[in-house]
């Protein structure tokens, strides 16, 4: 069950959440739904969202996020600036699991394809969606303590999806690196890597 409350600042506080477990007390700070939307953005004191001290760690859940093109990757970058540029540099590792439906092929490996060595550029959390009506990609992504000015800002996420491969492969992936800057990130954006978020949300919350 969840109770759900304001605080101080208007934000809903939930008490419990079934999504994803494990995380501490999260409260709901905003939800952006995409309708063929080039990006999704959460900047810090613009339309309600919040991503300051007010929490060590902030949590962004995707759900049935899907493409309009196929084989597109949803990808993240940071700002410094309110949103002004999303270029802040990363270096990361990604693997992942796959398993396809008739049962033919499965394996675990590190991608190094979706990984970033000190790269300004976005960085894959979920690689290569099918645009299929029916398909789309689903998960989590984990930042911590963006607006410290003392340490480089970690984060993780997993995800799971369809890859449009003939085997239809059901894939998780994993992914985890740190924004090497010691400057307050004040702004996270979501994009594809060709064409449009068609549909789907993500959904922000602050961790207590």
């Amino acid at each position: 069950m969840s109770i759900v409350k304001l605080n101080n600042r208007g934000v809903k506080d939930a008490t419990a959440i079934g999504s994803v477990t494990g995380l501490g007390n999260m409260r709901f700070i905003k939800k952006l739904t995409a309708s063929s939307s080039a990006t999704l953005s959460f900047v810090d004191g613009s339309s309600d969202v919040v991503l300051d001290d007010t929490y060590k760690e902030y949590v962004f859940t995707f759900n049935n996020i899907h493409p309009s093109v196929n084989e597109a990757s949803l990808g993240i970058n940071f700002s410094i600036d309110s949103g002004s540029n999303y270029n802040v540099t990363k270096t990361t590792t990604f693997f992942q699991a796959y398993h396809s439906e008739n049962g033919s092929a499965n394996a675990l490996q590190y991608s190094a394809g979706a990984d970033l060595a000190q790269s300004t550029g976005d960085q894959r959390i979920i690689s290569g969606i099918d645009d299929d009506n029916d398909s789309s990609g689903s998960g989590y992504l984990s930042v911590f303590n963006p607006s410290s000015t003392t340490f480089v800002k970690h984060f993780i996420s997993q995800s799971n999806t369809v890859y449009p491969d003939s085997s239809n492969l059901c894939v998780q992936q994993r992914c985890a690196g740190y924004a090497n800057t010691t400057s307050a990130v004040d702004a996270v954006q979501f994009k594809m890597s060709s064409g449009d978020i068609d549909a789907g949300d993500i959904c922000l919350y602050g961790i207590l």
